[in-house]
């Protein structure tokens, strides 16, 4: 796992490892695959989450009590066969994991690629 040039993201992470190691595995899991698809990516702490741009924020991960959420910036605009996509806002849509099993199974690589079409 590639360790990020953020203090503050390395410091959130470290202290996620200690509180929830379910979580913070989640969170290990999401952030691999984001960095796996995009080699480019820059990333910041943001609304107690991690942010992820290339030239715009695309996605975010964030610990909330009982899951961890991918947020996708413009999900409302994503191909969802499955339906896993959750959330009825105007732009935004999400994933919610509440077990590492969840990443495998909601596969947000498919809806990472998606997000390709709206960065430039």
């Amino acid at each position: 796992m590639r360790k990020s040039d953020e203090q503050e993201i390395q410091d959130f992470m470290a202290g996620l490892e200690v509180l929830d190691i379910a979580k913070y595995k989640i969170l290990q899991g999401l952030r691999e695959i984001v960095l796996s698809n995009f080699p480019e990516v820059r990333e910041r702490m943001m609304y107690g989450g991690i942010m992820f741009s290339e030239h715009t924020d695309f996605s975010g991960i964030f610990i909330y009590q009982n899951h961890v959420t991918m947020e996708f910036s413009h999900g409302f605009k994503f191909c969802d066969p499955d339906g896993v996509l959750e959330g009825k806002g105007k732009y935004r849509r999400h994933l919610k994991f509440r077990s590492l099993d969840d990443v495998a199974a909601k596969n947000p690589g498919f809806f990472l690629e998606q997000s390709k079409k709206w960065l430039n």
